[in-house]
């Protein structure tokens, strides 16, 4: 192996600490930078780090769908991937003639990784989620197969909290039939059924990243907040944790939800729940659109039990922007669309050019990492494990990855494939029935590297092989 040398770098360049790769499918004459951050633009290189060598890195090939930002496309480009950009989520035919020749993918929420479609993906290593949820994701076919999958639990937040703020006082003002009358040419003021916000109780289920922001920014408009959640957490300012549900909707004006799409949340709001609320109250839903049963959220409104309602997320939702919000895809949607305060959005509670900015940078870093390092720190379905870069003083190293079946006896085989070696560093941990290994061994030639491939892939207990060097 020849041994690492510096090649020209711009001043404004990233950090990048460099290794190659032996994949099957990938040329292993090919190498890859391994890491790459784009939220801080370091004033020093550190002196040690391993630098770039002579790379060409066009055979890993990324799909990119549903108009990921382009902060994100911008840091898998520069990395000298071959990054494919499509702006819509795909039928999964289509998807499946897509995905079989990628390494990395990347999607939102619509596009749905079934089994069926993993399976295809012979090449996929790793998935990129740029949002906060991964149910689109079967994580259990993925995980046992050896595919990461990765995405951005906290970026967005803030424009959810923001969101639902503005759907509160919207709400309580009837702000959109007044809208919507105005431009219909009808002056139409009125202020019976108006009302402030400040004094009124907010009810929060879910008390993570978003429901915590959005108990402080509801605070700071002099609202009093009640929150629900299945774990005991210190609340912010004054807000008050209940013990049960029924407890926060029989207390609560408006009722916000911010849970995950979990058998326990789904139908979490029916008939029985809508019946707890206050009467001439109101129902917030940013998170997922199975939580609530809506025609029971219709029959309420109609009955004037709630006095407005306001819908961000939907049992079923189009893969594309147009003309689809009809019942030929939910059969009540008419029905919805028909009523009045009732605010509708096409699932863009995080969807702000800041949040959007965010989610690339922090996605496609986690790309990277796992690509060109083996990190799976911050991953959803696999262990979390890193061991720091190589440096220029271990110039003919290389980073063994074994993803494997959590079963006895698998650390003693591994180590005598490595035996011959020094094992500098090592790390292994498991999540259920899949383990995951990283080792730093040294003083490794190209041709031993092929040996320790070709012996670590013949174990029993192999998942998935991969070797940086």
């Amino acid at each position: 192996m020849d041994s690492p040398r510096n090649i020209p770098i711009p001043n404004n360049a990233l950090s990048r600490t460099v290794s190659s790769s032996y994949i099957p499918g990938v040329s292993t004459g090919t190498s890859m930078p391994s890491s790459l951050s784009t939220s801080v633009v370091p004033k020093t290189r550190a002196p040690n780090l391993k630098q770039l060598k002579p790379f060409a890195t066009e055979d890993i090939k990324i799909l990119l769908l549903e108009n990921i930002n382009q902060t994100g496309q911008d840091i898998l480009t520069k990395q000298g991937y071959q990054v494919e950009c499509i702006k819509s989520a795909l039928p999964e035919d289509e998807l499946i003639k897509k995905i079989r020749d990628v390494q990395a993918l990347g999607i939102r929420s619509k596009t749905k990784l079934t089994a069926r479609v993993l399976a295809e993906a012979k090449n996929l290593h790793v998935v990129g989620c740029f949002c906060i949820g991964t149910n689109q994701v079967d994580l259990d076919y993925a995980s046992k197969h050896g595919i990461a999958v990765f995405n951005s639990p906290f970026s967005n937040s803030r424009s959810v909290a923001e969101l639902v703020i503005a759907e509160i006082i919207v709400l309580a003002r009837q702000l959109g039939d007044r809208s919507n009358e105005m431009h219909q040419g009808k002056w139409n003021k009125v202020s019976n059924g108006c009302w402030e916000v400040r004094g009124k109780t907010l009810g929060i289920v879910g008390y993570g990243h978003i429901g915590s922001q959005l108990s402080v920014l509801a605070e700071a408009m002099g609202m009093t907040v009640l929150y629900y959640d299945i774990l005991p957490s210190m609340s912010l300012g004054t807000a008050t944790q209940v013990s049960t549900l029924e407890d926060l909707l029989q207390g609560s004006d408006f009722v916000t939800l911010h849970v995950p799409e979990l058998p326990e949340t789904t139908h979490m709001i029916g008939e029985e729940q809508i019946n707890q609320m206050r009467d001439g109250s109101y129902l917030i839903n940013a998170s997922r659109g199975h939580v609530v049963q809506i025609p029971n959220l219709i029959n309420a409104m109609r009955a004037g039990k709630l006095a407005g309602a306001a819908l961000d997320v939907y049992p079923a939702e189009p893969g594309g922007n147009g003309d689809y919000f009809t019942n030929n895809l939910n059969t009540w949607a008419q029905d919805l669309r028909d009523l009045k305060n009732i605010i509708l959005t096409p699932h863009i509670g995080g969807s702000t050019e800041e949040a959007q900015r965010a989610i690339g940078v922090e996605v496609a870093d986690a790309l990277v990492r796992y690509l060109n390092e083996g990190s799976t720190q911050g991953a959803v379905n696999l262990p979390e494990v890193t061991l720091r870069s190589l440096t220029l003083d271990e110039p003919n190293h290389v980073r063994v990855i074994y993803i494997h079946h959590n079963v006895p006896g698998v650390l003693r085989k591994v180590n005598e494939v490595l035996g011959d070696h020094n094992v500098d560093k090592q790390m292994t941990d498991s999540r259920g029935d899949v383990a995951y290994l990283m080792a730093d061994i040294s003083n490794v030639n190209q041709e031993e590297i092929k040996e320790l491939y070709a012996n670590l892939e013949s174990l029993g207990s192999r998942i998935l092989t991969r070797l940086l060097y």
